[in-house]
């Protein structure tokens, strides 16, 4: 009859490690798309000579597109 191999002090943190990379990794990923969504916006306004309207929507695009990469990931 095979005994079950309890998990080591060292198994258990690699794992908690492990995960803890994973989710800071994809919240980093997340920032840095909305911040290049953001630039992209201010250099668009100030290329165009508008109003704020590029940063607000470019910045919002980058919101959505980082909660998709991020909700992606995730699932």
């Amino acid at each position: 009859m095979p005994q079950s191999n309890p998990e080591s002090p060292e198994d258990k943190a690699r794992k908690a490690a492990h995960g803890w990379m994973k989710y800071s990794g994809m919240a980093f990923q997340m920032i840095g798309i909305i911040l290049a969504f953001v630039f992209a916006g201010v250099y668009l306004d100030r290329w165009l000579e508008t109003g704020p309207i590029f940063t607000v929507v470019m910045s919002l695009l980058g919101v959505a597109g980082g909660l998709y990469t991020s909700l992606r990931d995730f699932l």
